[in-house]
């Protein structure tokens, strides 16, 4: 799970859900896309990992001194570098254009496993997350039906990552770069935000402090 989707998951617990937010902004989503998007193009014409590679470490070298110019925050710029640096490492160490991709597709492996087990367990990770953003624990397990809608939750996150592994792994190991790279695109930050809504819609609820009651009035 990349840093920007960390970060979007704590709004699991807000009393609103906003798109704009999930994704970062504008500049989040295009800060996110951009070096894999120039990554993939560069790749087209030339066919190499090099030049790709330089101009995706290009790219987010100017993302990030564009931040500093303007004194906004740069973490999630840097998070950004990071991606793309162990990309390049992947890439170079193999001499595969694909292994650029790798990190993020195993990184929805293993979390697709952690998903999984939680449901497993029967310890969902959603209830899981909603137990500590309300610090009410997890005492929600003890609720029927707020078990239920956490493990729907759950699942719900758990298809998305599904989906993920079973269109981009077979991709990564058959060295399909231009195809991977626009794939991960489409079903990166946007489709993250699209399902985050959805397993907030059950969740919201779950772990939540009980409302105090109205105090009757003292005549």
């Amino acid at each position: 799970m990349s840093a920007p989707e960390a970060r979007a998951v704590r709004m699991l617990g807000g009393d609103d859900f906003s798109f704009a937010d999930a994704i970062g902004g504008w500049r989040g989503l295009v800060e996110s896309a951009l070096p894999g998007f120039v990554y993939v193009v560069v790749f087209l014409f030339t066919r190499t990992w090099q030049a790709p590679s330089i101009a995706a470490l290009a790219v987010i070298a100017v993302l990030v001194t564009i931040r500093l110019i303007q004194h906004g925050s740069v973490h999630q710029s840097l998070s950004g570098v990071v991606g793309v640096v162990i990309g390049v490492i992947w890439a170079w160490q193999s001499g595969t254009a694909s292994n650029y991709f790798a990190l993020g597709v195993w990184a929805n492996v293993g979390t697709l496993t952690l998903v999984l087990v939680s449901l497993l367990v029967r310890w969902p990770i959603a209830g899981v997350v909603m137990g500590v953003v309300h610090g009410t624990g997890m005492e929600w397990r003890k609720d029927r039906e707020q078990f239920r809608r956490a493990m729907w939750g759950t699942a719900v996150l758990g298809v998305m990552f599904a989906l993920r592994v079973v269109i981009q792994l077979p991709l990564l190991l058959a060295d399909k770069t231009a195809l991977l790279g626009t794939v991960k695109l489409v079903m990166g930050t946007p489709l993250f935000a699209l399902t985050l809504w959805v397993t907030w819609l059950l969740v919201r609820n779950v772990a939540r402090k009980p409302e105090p009651e109205d105090q009757p009035q003292q005549t």
